[in-house]
């Protein structure tokens, strides 16, 4: 496996699972308890770090299905107000944006991965990433975020984007599947056939995200809000890191954290 470097932190191969803990500047989030104010994320993340993260992912703008709109002006300036609070700070952060003029603003700042949902499919976007010689969070995409369905399609979507990478020379990154209600198409049993499936994404040789905190997936299932879901999150959790996930993306990282301690005492020897 190719590993991934973001910052000084190495995901994939022999490291250590890795928490990438979710900062929502949005208040427009699907999920309201992860919602932060702009002039309060550098606190939150001091938060995260203390709880167990390794990298702070931060977002400016919803990406669920009818999510309220809001203007790439609007998340060029929310996203501002927060990065500039973290300049010199040491803290190892992601930004998560697919579109270019945000990207643009935010590389004015200290940051240290790029979180593409889109997968690369906007060429503007893609040559300002490789530009940019950072490291990459790459989601599964064809079109529009999330787009392919069911496992065939993906792993199809994820090798495209593994030749968008490399034409745009980017050669350090981590691929994340998509779970998750990405399009009113998607079914949640096109979620669980990723989670099931999700060992098959390891012949890319690429670090794997386990990106399912609190989805809808599992709230259907167990017919709970985002609210009640931190059980479900954590069962599906374990299972993505025994099919192998090298990185976790949380709301809730002082229980994530404990579960990948609990999970290694049990099989890493």
């Amino acid at each position: 496996m190719q590993t991934c470097r973001i910052k000084n932190i190495e995901v994939g191969g022999s490291a250590p699972v890795r928490v990438m803990g979710v900062i929502n500047c949005s208040p427009e989030s699907f999920f309201e308890q992860s919602y932060t104010p702009c002039e309060k994320t550098f606190e939150k993340a001091c938060e995260l770090l203390e709880k167990g993260a390794d990298i702070i992912d931060i977002g400016a703008r919803s990406t669920a299905p009818d999510s309220p709109y809001i203007s790439t002006s609007e998340e060029k300036e929310r996203l501002s107000k927060t990065l500039k609070e973290f300049t010199g700070s040491g803290i190892a952060v992601s930004v998560d944006t697919m579109y270019p003029e945000v990207l643009s603003a935010c590389l004015r700042y200290d940051i240290h991965c790029i979180n593409d949902i889109h997968g690369l499919a906007n060429d503007e976007f893609a040559k300002i990433a490789g530009d940019s010689g950072l490291p990459a969070v790459l989601m599964a995409a064809k079109k529009i975020p999330g787009d392919p369905l069911g496992f065939d399609a993906t792993i199809d979507a994820l090798k495209e984007i593994m030749q968008r990478a490399e034409r745009f020379g980017i050669t350090d990154y981590i691929l994340d599947p998509a779970i998750g209600k990405w399009t009113h198409k998607r079914t949640l049993e096109n979620d669980w056939e990723l989670c099931r499936r999700f060992s098959e994404f390891s012949v890319l040789q690429r670090p794997l995200l386990a990106a399912v905190s609190r989805k809808t997936f599992i709230g259907e299932l167990v017919n709970k809000p985002p609210q009640g879901r931190l059980p479900g999150t954590l069962a599906v959790t374990y299972n993505l890191l025994k099919e192998g996930a090298s990185v976790v993306r949380a709301h809730d990282v002082s229980d994530t954290k404990d579960l990948i301690r609990v999970f290694e005492k049990l099989n890493r020897l």
